[in-house]
């Protein structure tokens, strides 16, 4: 089953303990983020402290509620561009919300995910593919229909073979 719209975004409003993603390209080429990305690319940078949108307002109402919501990233240096841009204007901001954002850099060594496609996972229990062209734009997104226990090991290695965010950038100027 494909989702997209008003049934994709009740994912995040419905579950009830954790919403997780593994993301592991170097680019998501979204069309909604394509001024902002160029604003980033010509030196213009936004204040991470003071970003309030629906995102960031969601991740806060859930931390109250006791819901976490998480991710790893998969990546290598030199950064991409966008890869820079994410990590100052979404990154930080949604980890400042209460994101769980990790990243697992593989530049000098092996990917422990190699091969992986990026995926959400809700509440342990049901997994969506996030499919990309290559170059980083959405194709779609697919309710996976099968036992869930790979992607839950994963998850497991993601976390475990991972830093957090803010220790990741520590001295990076983005």
């Amino acid at each position: 089953m494909l989702l997209a719209g008003e049934e994709w975004a009740a994912r995040f409003e419905e579950f009830q303990r954790e919403a997780w993603r593994l993301e592991t390209l170097p680019q998501y080429l979204m069309p909604q983020e394509e001024e902002a990305f160029e604003e980033f690319r010509q030196g213009n940078r936004i204040d991470p402290v003071i970003v309030s949108n629906e995102y960031t307002d969601r991740l806060r109402r859930q931390v109250v509620q006791g819901r976490t919501q998480g991710r790893v990233h998969v990546l290598t240096r030199p950064l991409s561009d966008y890869l820079r841009f994410e990590f100052h204007h979404y990154y930080k901001a949604h980890s400042l919300a209460g994101e769980k954002i990790r990243i697992l850099d593989v530049t000098n060594r092996d990917n422990p995910l190699e091969g992986v496609q990026d995926f959400w996972i809700f509440d342990r229990s049901e997994v969506v593919l996030m499919n990309y062209r290559s170059d980083g734009r959405q194709i779609s997104r697919e309710v996976f229909d099968g036992d869930v226990a790979l992607f839950l090991q994963y998850q497991r290695i993601a976390v475990n073979e991972s830093v957090a965010f803010e220790e990741y950038v520590k001295g990076l100027d983005l």
